[in-house]
């Protein structure tokens, strides 16, 4: 499905802000994996997931999905094969169109344009049926402003954006992260619910620890720009976050925002 080989970035190369991101990734997603991403803050993650997205190239190696080489692929031809939700809920959906317009741009992503726009009720009744199943009364709200929402609404309605039409690969990008708890939990379990019903393939960046664990089926550790753990299977299903709070801490990786996440839940 993904397959990242030698993948290397640096920052500001020969100046005095010079910042080595990535060291010679290689990673394999197999189809179906939901992989959740861990580490510090300048881990390397987030450039990570941003060099898939093609936000920023590779300084060497080569990203393939599915076969395909998207290593000088510009970002904006990525977007047929990727799904993405941000951090900021802001981001990701068009504040002054509607719910139903919205979720029209992101059904039409990647097909033939034409000068048609008009909404057809076929579609309409698709977009109720999916809103619906985010439990949060927006297929009542079709014609609302995507502005008038909360960031949990907005965020939620970008999920389902984000795979509407079925990705090659989502990329989640701490996206929980500036939701209140309650509203955290109600969009990971919306995120799972597609990933498994679709068996799409994702790559979900946290600082959650407990997230971590409880979501996908293998998680990744990345420290000064390497992976320096890979789990999966059984194996993953039995961590506890004592046993990453010994990893990291054995690193000097703490920092105090993992710490208070990961007492969080």
């Amino acid at each position: 499905m993904l397959k990242i080989t030698n993948v290397t970035k640096t920052f500001n190369p020969g100046t005095i802000t010079e910042k080595k991101a990535l060291l010679g990734i290689d990673l394999t997603l197999e189809d179906g994996d939901f992989v959740t991403v861990i580490g510090g803050n300048g881990a390397g993650k987030s450039t990570l997931l941003n060099l898939i997205a093609g936000v920023h190239s590779c300084d060497t190696g080569k990203i393939e999905l599915n076969g395909i080489n998207m290593t000088n692929m510009p970002e904006y031809r990525r977007a047929k094969y990727l799904g993405r939700v941000f951090q900021d809920p802001m981001l990701g959906t068009a504040a002054n169109m509607e719910i139903e317009e919205n979720l029209a741009m992101a059904f039409r992503r990647g097909k033939t344009r034409s000068l048609a726009w008009g909404i057809k009720n076929s579609e309409r009744n698709l977009y109720y049926e999916k809103l619906e199943l985010l439990g949060l009364g927006l297929e009542k709200r079709m014609h609302s402003k995507v502005g008038l929402l909360s960031g949990g609404q907005r965020q939620a309605l970008t999920l389902l954006m984000s795979t509407l039409q079925k990705p090659d690969l989502l990329l989640l990008d701490e996206h929980t992260a500036a939701l209140d708890p309650k509203t955290a939990s109600r969009v990971l379990e919306l995120t799972k619910k597609f990933i498994e019903e679709d068996h799409l393939t994702a790559f979900m960046v946290t600082h959650n620890m407990m997230h971590a664990i409880e979501y996908g089926n293998r998680l990744i550790m990345m420290m000064n720009g390497k992976i320096v753990y890979d789990v999966r299977g059984e194996e993953k299903k039995n961590l506890k976050v004592d046993d990453l709070l010994a990893k990291f801490g054995a690193a000097g990786e703490m920092n105090d925002r993992m710490m208070l996440e990961s007492k969080a839940f």
